[in-house]
């Protein structure tokens, strides 16, 4: 039987991330001028989601893993 992870359970072990993130976005958009908003904060903000998204996937295999109390290799199901 194939043991599951829950959102709560990603949730909880992202929320130092998902708080870096939010300040990320945050922060790109603020810097950003007046009628500039758009251009000078979007390349900003989708380089910080793709390291979150590289970051939140990584976490869900370890937690996965870690669950399983098995070993991982990717081609194998």
């Amino acid at each position: 039987m194939h043991e599951k992870i829950t959102a709560s359970q990603l949730k909880r072990a992202m929320r130092t991330e998902i708080d870096t993130l939010f300040e990320q976005v945050v922060n790109a958009v603020n810097r950003a001028p007046a009628g500039r908003i758009i251009p000078d904060s979007e390349g900003p903000v989708r380089d910080a989601t793709g390291v979150f998204r590289q970051r939140l996937y990584g976490k869900a295999i370890q937690l996965r893993q870690q669950h399983r109390g098995a070993a991982f290799s990717p081609g194998v199901q």
